[in-house]
């Protein structure tokens, strides 16, 4: 059994709250009984781009777990490489494969500069096709834009386009386990080319169905937004014959002890 820890849109914007958010998720990581064997962040690490909003993330995802990280439609590759990854600042896609053990995770850059929308330009999905050639164990493909709609009408109108072409290279590798992206802001769990696909919760808030507004703050066209909600991620667990199981768990604030 081969478990991963999978979170979401952190947007470290420099406050205290994003801050807090973030460090509580990593220390309920960090408190677990037995430690996962990877844990993801599928973009928008940072809500404006800047490397000090990096430096903060790496500072608050020091763990000795192996932890992945792709950039969102908030990111900004540059200083994403600065700030985060500890690399050159350079504005070609941020595409990186890791292996745990003998699975891989490959962490692909969905995101187009200057645009709120995702696709895989030439270059990644060539990339993408080369490393999942190489290799025939379990492999996930983790990036930040869903490439459907998931009936959330803020998120799906800046969805992964060009989704024709995944399909194709995914068709041509079953040894794909699943995919596993954020920018929903909500756990969600659909298929995609017959390919699991899962939607990791926020860190930093959660976006509502329209049908949920019970006053809350609204998004423009994008139905309610809840910024008080707790954080949550998603569990994921890759069974030894292949089935993938995957568990949502909340972290609330931690309680106050009695006097």
């Amino acid at each position: 059994m081969f478990v991963t820890a999978h979170l979401s849109d952190n947007h470290l914007d420099g406050g205290e709250r994003a801050d807090e958010r973030t460090a509580r998720v990593m220390r309920y990581l960090e408190g677990l009984a037995t430690p996962v064997d990877a844990i993801l962040v599928t973009g928008d690490i940072s809500d404006h781009g800047t490397v000090e909003e990096y430096r903060r993330a790496a500072e608050l995802f020091k763990t000795d777990t192996p932890l992945f990280t792709c950039p969102g439609n908030h990111d900004k590759r540059g200083p994403f490489r600065e700030g985060l990854l500890g690399q050159a600042p350079d504005e070609s896609p941020v595409n990186v494969a890791h292996t745990v053990g003998d699975v891989t995770f490959v962490m692909a850059d969905s995101s187009i500069p200057g645009k709120p929308d995702g696709r895989f330009d030439d270059e990644t999905m060539a990339w993408l096709d080369s490393v999942l050639a190489d290799g025939d164990g379990p492999a996930f493909i983790a990036f930040h834009h869903p490439p459907v709609p998931l009936g959330l009408p803020l998120v799906d109108a800046m969805r992964q386009y060009g989704e024709d072409k995944l399909a194709e290279v995914l068709a041509r590798h079953p040894r794909v386990a699943a995919l596993l992206c954020g920018h929903v802001h909500t756990a969600a769990s659909t298929t995609f080319a017959g390919v699991p696909l899962r939607s990791a919760p926020s860190v930093g808030s959660s976006i509502l169905f329209p049908w949920e507004e019970n006053g809350l703050r609204h998004w423009s066209e994008g139905g309610p937004i809840d910024y008080d909600l707790p954080p949550s991620l998603l569990f994921h667990v890759l069974h030894d014959d292949g089935r993938l199981t995957t568990h949502q768990r909340v972290v609330p604030t931690p309680r106050t002890p009695a006097a």
